[in-house]
């Protein structure tokens, strides 16, 4: 086998491959053992190939997990943790084996599931199934996204390649169909999957209720299939991955059958050997059965010990010869190096947002969603990694890039991504962009949709990854497409999502305040929920920065309002006003972002003491915490023009005005 990459001359101190992955079996049964929970049969059927593609055919610097132009390594297969863990910590990255002994424990950096920003190499968050092969296929686009802008002829600083590793049930998952279409379509082919077919899942054999043709599936997809039939067969695993390392103008997918739980007498090849640790007894049995000492518990031979640092001098030069490319490329090209090293960063260009519009008050009334693309396409103007999607309703939510070409097979140098209907793939999507880096990436559909995309926003949110989701068509006031496309408890799904910011502004000014949180959060996920009807430009501070503040003022009764409604609390204002009461009306355009201010703040765009009703055309749930009444909808909507919907449902101001006057009565 060939050793790719490797500057050590010297291997009489190394073991074996047959010894190095006994160890990563054995310290993969060792984990679950310990831990009395957890996934040892994947790790023990896939060890052969995590080892070779660990130590033979992935790029990569041990000593520094985030070099830029390293080989991403997905495991979509989350639940096989303790096999990443195990490859992690013997090819010398900083994961000590007091960490492996700590698997699934409180503060560990080997919880059950990869998550990105806790574990040394871990690229993505997974566990989900399906959610890591969507991730592979973002990081896969970004990598050719971020090449296609910065290359030059002669100057290639981006080509590295994405890996991931699937199981049966992530190729069950509605989501992996989505995101292989997708991968095919624009051919992919840096892109490279490895399928652990073994054949069983939770319940038992897969046969129970999965049986297409896999190999025609993904060739139909326009993906190259190659076949290994026997997952122990290191000869045949090293030529599938080193003829997969070769591009041929399509993604790859490795179809390798593998034996979960491989070794272990009573388990092998049962879904015994899934879920649960193999018990003593069976893990004995299966450490006899590899030759190893029965008695032992997180083994590592010397020989095997070895290959750490071997495989960290390997990862430095590997980095230092990329340096010197990146060298040079600075001195042919020091702006566009200068673009890309401050991308890498994640700092925002200068005067990022100079052209953002100004939006005057009593201008013409516009749609949010309008007004989002005016400002979209104005930050794209300066921001060069700033790139949209939509599934298939770019014209519906007005997010599409002016000037700018598709991203299409063999041509990323555009800026405008189409998914087609795909919202579970365009969020995944979106969330392997954005952890690659470089790429700054919009996604967007209806808000009613985002139940489409609920695990992979809540994901983003969970790996404080950055994306910007787009949600237009807000509410029951889109009107005559009726209850199945009016959202009406979406904003408090996402409301209950932690470390997800959502908004939803009353204006044009509000969306241009919007967009500037959005660009400029670090650690997580933005929704921006936008209307399809058009909205009076308000005269006020839009302080959407703070998540709420005092649009005009008054004293007897505080009415608060999101989005649409806001104008509502406006008109209820006046019509208070003419019996002699004094509103006060709040704009809330973000939970998230007012909880975060200081309690005298809260206090001074709030008041103390005086009744508060809030009005918002959705669900009620969660507004008790700011509002003493609420005027919502708790139904489902209905087909008529949007006007008559919102009427009928008495998203009024005459309905606020009769609800804030039975608080003061």
């Amino acid at each position: 086998m060939t050793d790719t990459g490797s500057t050590v001359t010297d291997t009489a101190a190394l073991a074996s491959d047959e010894l190095a992955i006994t160890t990563v079996r054995t310290l993969s049964i060792d984990q679950v053992e310990r831990a009395k929970s957890g996934h040892p049969g994947a790790p023990m059927g896939l060890a052969p190939v995590g080892w070779l593609l660990f130590t033979r055919h992935l790029r990569y610097s041990p000593a520094d997990p985030d070099w830029p132009n390293r080989d991403r390594f997905v495991l979509s297969a989350g639940h096989a943790s303790a096999l990443l863990y195990s490859l992690l910590h013997l090819t010398g990255y900083d994961l000590p084996l007091d960490e492996l002994k700590r698997f699934r424990q409180w503060e560990s950096l080997t919880p059950g599931h990869p998550e990105r920003g806790l574990t040394p190499g871990v690229e993505t968050t997974t566990g989900p199934l399906g959610q890591g092969f969507g991730n592979a296929v973002g990081l896969a686009l970004a990598e050719r996204l971020v090449a296609a802008r910065q290359n030059r002829p002669g100057h290639e600083i981006v080509d590295h390649r994405t890996w991931f590793i699937c199981s049966d049930g992530d190729l069950m998952e509605g989501i992996s169909h989505e995101a292989a279409s997708n991968a095919g379509f624009l051919r992919l082919e840096r892109l490279i999957g490895i399928y652990d077919d073994n054949s069983v899942s939770l319940d038992g054999p897969t046969s129970l209720a999965f049986g297409e043709d896999i190999t025609l599936r993904f060739t139909a997809y326009g993906w190259r299939v190659i076949e290994v039939d026997d997952g122990n067969d290191l000869e045949a695993i090293d030529a599938a991955l080193t003829t997969a390392s070769e591009p041929d103008g399509r993604p790859t997918l490795i179809r390798l059958r593998t034996h979960i739980g491989y070794g272990a007498p009573h388990k092998q090849d049962t879904s015994a050997a899934h879920g649960s640790p193999l018990g003593p007894e069976e893990a004995a049995a299966a450490k006899r059965f590899y030759g190893w000492p029965e008695d032992s518990s997180f083994l590592i031979p010397d020989t095997v010990a070895a290959w750490a640092p071997r495989m960290v001098e390997r990862g430095r030069a590997l980095q230092a010869e990329w340096s010197e490319r990146l060298e040079a490329y600075r001195e042919v090209h020091p702006e566009a190096a200068a673009d890309y090293e401050r991308a890498l960063r994640a700092e925002l260009p200068e005067d990022w947002d100079a052209e953002v519009p100004e939006f005057e008050p009593g201008g013409d009334p516009m749609a949010t969603r309008a007004a989002s693309g005016k400002v979209l396409n104005a930050l794209a103007a300066r921001v060069p990694e700033l790139v949209q999607g939509a599934a298939d309703l770019s014209t519906s939510t007005d997010t599409a890039i002016k000037g700018s070409p598709d991203v299409s097979r063999g041509h990323f140098e555009g800026r405008n991504i189409r998914y087609g209907v795909r919202e579970h793939a365009m969020g995944a999507i979106s969330n392997g962009l954005a952890v690659h880096g470089c790429v700054r990436p919009v996604a967007s559909t209806f808000l009613m949709f985002s139940d489409y995309m609920k695990n992979t926003i809540r994901l983003a949110a969970l790996m404080e990854a950055t994306p910007v989701f787009v949600f237009t068509h807000d509410s029951v006031g889109l009107g005559e497409d009726g209850p199945t496309h009016q959202p009406v408890e979406q904003l408090a799904a996402l409301r209950a999502i932690p470390n997800l910011v959502t908004i939803r502004p009353a204006d044009a000014r509000e969306t241009a305040a919007a967009w500037r949180v959005a660009m400029t959060r670090e650690d997580g996920p933005t929704t921006l929920i936008l209307s399809r009807q058009a909205l009076p430009i308000l005269d006020g501070p839009a302080e959407v920065a703070r998540g709420a503040y005092v649009l005009a003022d008054g004293d007897d009764c505080v009415l608060i309002g999101t989005g649409s409604e806001v104008k509502v609390a406006v008109a209820a204002r006046d019509l208070l006003a003419a019996e002699g009461i004094s509103a006060r009306v709040v704009s809330m355009p973000s939970w998230e972002l007012f909880e975060e201010q200081d309690e005298d703040y809260m206090l001074e765009v709030l008041g103390d003491g005086a009744p508060r009703v809030s009005i918002e055309a959705a669900a009620t749930l969660g507004w008790e915490r700011w509002a003493d009444a609420t005027v919502g909808i708790d139904a489902f909507g209905a087909s008529a023009p949007g006007d008559v919907v919102l009427r009928e449902y008495q998203i009024t101001p005459e309905t606020l005005a009769e609800t804030a006057k039975s608080l003061l009565s």
